[in-house]
């Protein structure tokens, strides 16, 4: 298969590319467990993650697009660290402010604000599928949280996410999200983040994953 990975930061999938005793991303493709694997490093946003990929796919192209990184949770039953697959994501700001009401692009029949992974496989079989939504600005107060929380009932948040959904469907790639939860969405506090242990674990997962894909 020929396989794109990309992240937002460099950080995310820097201990991957070691495994593979790579340094910086390659400008070729990566032969590994007879795939060809090539990588794209964003950058931090939607804009950036809907342009760096329809660079990447202008070029290319591919059999699936994984995109892989942190998360922060709405939800303090997932744990610091651990897995999850996002199978929906939202652009949740995508909208107009009616005084003190939200419509959404959708309800404005402007648009789609809902997108969703298109890439099924045995080895996400024992990882959490939750909802997420994509932000350009990550939420830390408590009003807005539970504003968005009510709107969307969402898990997770990222700041690429549906962007990144949503190139891959107009490009017609099969898509697969999978985050790990660096800390929860509440009131910013650092001390309570853990993005070296959820970098690990992503990077655990991704190459067992890649090892094992068929």
């Amino acid at each position: 298969m020929k396989i794109l990975i990309v992240a937002a930061t460099y950080a995310e999938i820097a201990p991957f590319l070691s495994t593979l005793s790579i340094t910086g991303i390659p400008d070729e493709p990566v032969n590994f467990n007879r795939h060809e694997l090539s990588f794209a490093i964003s950058g931090v946003g939607m804009v950036s993650m809907a342009y760096a990929l329809g660079k990447a796919f202008a070029k290319q192209k591919y059999d699936l697009a994984i995109n892989v990184g942190i998360a922060g949770s709405f939800s303090k039953k997932i744990k610091i660290g651990q897995l999850v697959e996002i199978k929906e994501d939202i652009f949740s700001e995508l909208g107009a402010e009616d005084d003190e009401e939200f419509i959404t692009l959708e309800e404005m029949q402007l648009g789609d604000i809902f997108y969703s992974s298109s890439f099924r496989n045995d080895g996400t079989a024992d990882l959490q599928k939750v909802k997420g939504i994509t932000v350009n600005k990550v939420h830390g107060n408590e009003e807005s949280i539970e504003n968005v929380m009510e709107m969307f009932t969402p898990k997770v948040e990222s700041m690429e996410g549906a962007a990144f959904f949503y190139a891959c469907e107009e490009a017609e790639i099969p898509s697969l999200q999978v985050r790990t939860i660096s800390n929860y969405v509440e009131k910013r506090n650092r001390n309570n983040w853990d993005v070296p242990l959820a970098v690990k674990n992503i990077n655990i997962w991704l190459y067992g994953f890649v090892k094992n894909l068929n």
